[in-house]
């Protein structure tokens, strides 16, 4: 029986970092990922504002 190794995460976008050695191809996997990370945080934001709202408008009464 053959033990699966855990799957390696894709290398974690750092900010500022040097592009200048990557592919076109790349490239678009990283614009990619990080279109993905500000979908999730935009919905996180939104989440959150419904929360506050929430509490605001249950406090009101």
């Amino acid at each position: 029986m053959e033990i699966e190794e855990p799957r390696k995460k894709p290398p974690e976008i750092q900010l500022g970092e040097d592009i200048s050695t990557l592919s076109a191809h790349e490239l678009e996997q990283r614009i990619a990922r990080l279109e993905e990370e500000i979908a999730r945080c935009r919905e996180a934001v939104k989440a959150r504002n419904l929360t506050r709202s929430a509490a605001e408008n249950f406090f009101k009464r």
